[in-house]
């Protein structure tokens, strides 16, 4: 491996290859050396030490990394818990809502009922930092905007939103979901 190539593991493979290479070097002066045996057996026994912590620091760093890996696929797989949590009191009072208006036959009262259970998702939204995106009236743009059709008007500056057919939203400064809308064009006699 060249010192140029991008590496995540850069430091801890020039550990290793700084360990292997102590290792190597103090066999070499092993197998050169002409010394006494209880020498030559100590050399030996601290080369085999060396390599066995070389050994158990690898494995030490491979399950570090395989747990790290883990604990990300964790995050990943569970980061929209809290948001569903939060969401599932609004699709409660919907189903008491409908029931209640099934049982009664009282259309005032669920629509009041659904009015509530509106404003509990959208206050949802808002608590994790989704805003919805303003279109009505406004300048066609098409990075928050999704056209379906155009209507010519006299009345509205071409390419002015006229109806907002589906609620746009945006996290931050990002769009979710643009806002599908229909917008006017100048009328065929203009």
């Amino acid at each position: 491996m060249t010192q140029a190539e991008p590496n995540a593991n850069n430091s801890e493979q020039s550990a290793a290859a700084g360990n292997e290479s102590v290792v190597d070097a103090f066999a070499d002066a092993l197998a050169q050396d002409s010394g006494s045996s209880i020498v030559k057996a100590e050399m030996q026994s601290q080369i085999d030490d060396l390599q066995n912590r070389m050994i158990r620091m690898q494995a030490d760093t491979d399950n570090f990394r395989r747990r790290i890996q883990r604990e990300q696929d964790d995050s990943r797989k569970f980061e929209s818990l809290r948001l569903l949590r939060d969401m599932l009191p609004g699709l409660d009072g919907l189903n008491r809502a409908v029931s209640s208006a099934e049982q009664t036959g009282d259309m005032p009262t669920l629509l009041n009922g659904i009015k509530m259970v509106s404003q509990q998702f959208r206050d949802t939204l808002k608590a994790y930092a989704a805003e919805p995106i303003d279109a009505l009236g406004k300048p066609f743009d098409p990075n928050l905007h999704e056209a379906l059709t155009q209507i010519p008007s006299a009345e509205h500056e071409p390419m002015t939103v006229l109806q907002v057919v589906e609620m746009g939203y945006r996290l931050h400064d990002r769009v979710v979901r643009p806002a599908r809308v229909i917008v006017s064009c100048a009328p065929p006699n203009a």
